[in-house]
């Protein structure tokens, strides 16, 4: 499970960005369960994301389809792989606003504020 902060300026959407981007960036319509929304794409068995607390933070929980090695070359295999990190990182960066680069920084933050 990953949490990311959201940008100051994209809370007050958010909710709707979190679930619009999964059928935008995955080309799949998300099930919902008690403000979850889980969806199976690409080399993801399951991806499941929700608000955190206060609404101000996406919380990602994911399990990989490891399977995909077994049903495909190698090659399709790792080109799925990577379709699925690229469209996952454009996801995260439209529902988050922020950036690889951002993301990276504000979790290396918060990982200092907690030593």
């Amino acid at each position: 499970m990953q949490e990311y902060p959201i940008k100051r300026g994209y809370t007050k959407e958010f909710a709707t960005r979190m679930v619009d981007g999964l059928r935008e960036f995955f080309d799949e319509t998300a099930e919902e369960k008690e403000g979850h929304y889980l969806i199976s794409y690409g080399s993801f068995a399951r991806l499941e994301v929700y608000t955190g607390e206060k609404g101000k933070t996406l919380v990602v929980d994911s399990d990989s389809d490891m399977s995909i090695f077994d049903r495909l070359s190698e090659d399709e295999a790792n080109a799925m792989v990577l379709d699925t990190n690229r469209r996952f990182r454009q996801y995260l960066e439209f529902v988050t606003g922020y950036n690889t680069k951002e993301r990276k920084k504000k979790a290396e933050q918060a990982a200092k504020k907690t030593k």
